[in-house]
């Protein structure tokens, strides 16, 4: 293929040595590192400077095309000024010469239909950090064309993930360039970027170096939540649910320096275990948490919206039916710390009845900083303490059942001394 440099790649000397051909390409690292732009750079690139240019950009679950890359495709086709050269149609972009660049999800793939894939010369692997085991064997020998490349880009979450064990693992590839980028090979960071990383770094350093610095999300010694375990019951498509709440834990306070206001959606499915397919936390005014949340009511189409009502009292009722005076409010109130709250549903995770539809790494990060002796992360678990509002809301009988355990163990100074 040909060779050319590009806005991203001319930015940072990280990217130079992805310029040069080889099998694997693998960019990872945290938010705004320009990884994206890059890869689609190259793409184009590509695509305008040979005849027929076959390319695929391929997620592990692509329910929309709105989910691709395409659109950061297109942009790219009009900045780097190739507008005349491609035909960009509704469901792919056709490339000088009478080539294609195509978008397809892997969960819609099997042995068989993937076969049509075999003379594309490049495939992109987007949001690689939840591609599966089986989609990777699958894509690895289907890109077969002669000087054909695969490319991964992806933010860190679990060492165990199958690209991270794939390309940081004890083997790597041979003939593979892997390399680590942060905002900080970015120079065209937006300032509002800025000013959100900046926060993080003050306000949360372990959610700083998880989402900004592309370090794996933390999990603390104890942790009544268990990575792996999250992990291996990860799901990529929502099962049929028998019903669907939006849970929000409010933050005290409206500053730059409060907590999240926690808003996760999840359900029963028919097969009666739960799902969290969710996480649309924000920092913002009671307004803007009330408006997410009934947008996130109305998206999933659910029944109720779960509110702990602890610190706005009638208030948290009355915001959100400010937005939406019809909607249907279930209230909840804390007589427990939040560690205590959250055992009976870690017990959920440990046998297997709760699956995560997605990666949610802030909320994940905060459920592995979760220890029987409470909270071990900075500032308030506001996305944890919102999906076990949820749960405890979906399963009442599961929580009954645990607070009657508890209340039926001795206690300290009886007996058993």
């Amino acid at each position: 293929m040909g060779q050319a440099v590009y806005q991203i790649g001319a930015a940072s000397s990280v990217f130079n040595d992805l310029l040069e051909p080889s099998r694997y390409k693998a960019l990872y690292g945290g938010r705004a590192s320009a990884k994206s732009h890059f890869f689609a750079e190259c793409m184009i690139a590509n695509a305008a400077m040979n005849t027929g240019f076959r390319g695929l950009c391929v997620r592990e679950v692509q329910k929309s095309l709105k989910e691709s890359a395409k659109r950061l495709l297109e942009d790219k086709i009009n900045v780097m000024g190739y507008g005349a050269k491609f035909n960009v149609k509704h469901d792919e972009i056709g490339t000088p010469g009478g080539g294609v660049i195509s978008f397809t999800g892997m969960n819609q793939q099997n042995s068989e239909s993937v076969k049509s894939y075999e003379n594309y010369s490049v495939c992109w692997v987007e949001e690689a950090s939840v591609f599966s085991a089986r989609s990777l064997e699958l894509i690895r020998p289907t890109i077969r064309a002669p000087s054909s490349e695969l490319w991964f880009s992806w933010n860190p979450h679990h060492a165990s993930d199958p690209v991270d064990k794939f390309f940081r693992g004890l083997s790597p590839p041979d003939n593979s360039i892997v390399r680590k980028v942060t905002y900080e090979n970015n120079e065209y960071l937006p300032h509002e970027m800025v000013e959100e990383m900046q926060m993080d770094r003050k306000n949360s350093p372990d959610r700083f170096a998880h989402i900004w610095l592309g370090e794996y999300a933390p999990q603390s010694v104890g942790a009544i939540w268990n990575m792996a375990n999250i992990h291996e019951n990860r799901r990529h498509e929502i099962p049929p649910l028998k019903r669907i709440l939006v849970s929000v834990d409010p933050a005290i306070s409206n500053t730059e320096s409060s907590d999240e206001h926690g808003i996760i959606a999840g359900g029963v499915g028919e097969d009666g275990r739960g799902y969290i397919i969710d996480d649309v936390s924000i920092h913002g005014s009671p307004q803007q948490w009330a408006e997410r949340a009934v947008a996130t009511y109305d998206k999933y189409d659910a029944d109720a919206i779960v509110v702990e009502r602890n610190q706005g009292g009638d208030m948290v009722r009355h915001t959100l039916q400010t937005v939406r005076p019809s909607i249907k409010v279930i209230d909840v109130v804390a007589t427990r710390g939040k560690h205590v709250r959250a055992e009976p549903i870690s017990a959920m995770y440990a046998i297997n009845q709760v699956s995560h539809v997605g990666s949610f790494p802030e909320l994940e990060s905060q459920m592995c900083q979760m220890t029987a002796g409470g909270y071990e992360g900075n500032g308030s678990p506001d996305r944890c303490d919102a999906m076990v509002w949820l749960l405890t809301e979906l399963f009442p009988s599961i929580i009954r059942k645990s607070a009657k355990k508890q209340h039926n163990k001795p206690r300290s100074g009886g007996w058993m001394g």
